[in-house]
């Protein structure tokens, strides 16, 4: 039996020591109670851009730009250590850890963002980076695309633990990636939420045979920061909720076990037996003895996506 905790909490909004700092002590937090997977939201670290969504498309254009700016400024960039709080967290306690980060680009660029989840194993190393492969409409003016590099479900004490974000689990062949590798435990953090978005939860469950996590984002006009540019006309009503929530358990067979919890902060608790993952592939498992590799067949470019290649070659002599 593995017990979860999905923490429901908003960031410290665009504030990313002080946002990390509350993801370790949730993780110790839940620890204590009994968690062995903790499990954060979409783009957690320092906050989803939530105001991409009230801007005028192509418009609002020098507040985009103020906003991003304080974005990337408080993105994750991994090749640091200011990740290192929430890794020694998840060491300190033993658990493992999947949370959602703004992440900054290091290695070409440096200024190009991915909504990317990580997950952090129990020695608190990192196991895997999955960068969203399709950022969502306006999305796409923050996030750059992902590739296939982190579609994985990696070997976990739990299990098998893999994750897609938000609406791009409504990609089909994304799926049919993780259903490929043996996914036990699938993770969804996502901005999503309300009825349409569990029923396609409780369906993703099924179809693969596995649990499915839902971990909701939850946001206030309150958790916004005093200092948030043009925030009257933004968000007028200041008794808003800017995202509800809705974080959930599924179990394999599509059965809500934990959850939704809707317009409140907290933690969703479950315990999950991984063997039910096994029972539900008896009569359906889709890429195993329900699939028809004669007829269908996925190709996954998997290796690394790099926009130049440096080639340095020798001088011969004159």
């Amino acid at each position: 039996m593995t017990r979860i905790a999905i923490v429901q909490e908003p960031p410290v909004f665009l504030e990313r020591e002080k946002t990390i700092e509350k993801a370790a002590n949730w993780v110790r937090k839940a620890a204590v109670d009994g968690a062995e997977l903790v499990v954060f939201s979409e783009a957690f670290i320092p906050g989803y851009p939530a105001w991409i969504w009230r801007l005028k498309p192509g418009g609002d254009w020098g507040l985009s730009e103020q906003l991003h700016a304080r974005l990337v400024a408080n993105a994750v960039q991994l090749e640091t250590d200011q990740l290192r709080p929430l890794q020694e967290a998840a060491r300190e306690m033993g658990v493992t850890v999947v949370c959602g980060v703004n992440e900054r680009d290091s290695e070409t660029s440096r200024a190009t963002l991915y909504n990317t989840v990580l997950t952090i194993g129990p020695e608190g190393t990192l196991l895997n980076r999955h960068r969203k492969l399709m950022p969502t409409n306006p999305e796409r003016m923050v996030w750059g695309f992902g590739d296939a590099s982190g579609l994985k479900a990696v070997d976990t004490p739990l299990g098998r633990v893999g994750s897609l974000v938000c609406w791009e689990n409504f990609m089909p062949l994304a799926r049919y990636a993780l259903f490929a590798q043996g996914v036990e435990i699938y993770i969804a953090p996502t901005y999503d939420s309300g009825d349409k978005w569990i029923r396609s939860l409780q369906h993703i469950a099924r179809e693969g045979g596995c649990w499915v996590v839902g971990a909701g984002n939850i946001l206030r006009i309150s958790d916004l920061p005093p200092d948030f540019p043009d925030i009257e006309r933004l968000y007028p009503d200041p008794e808003e909720w800017i995202n509800q929530g809705d974080s959930v358990v599924i179990s394999p067979a599509g059965e809500i076990v934990a959850g939704p919890l809707r317009q409140e902060v907290g933690v969703v608790w479950a315990d999950m037996e991984l063997a039910e993952a096994v029972a539900a592939k008896r009569s359906l498992d889709i890429v195993g003895h329900y699939a028809r590799p004669d007829i269908f067949t996925l190709q996954i470019n998997a290796s690394p996506q790099r926009p130049v290649e440096f080639i340095e070659t020798g001088r011969s002599a004159s």
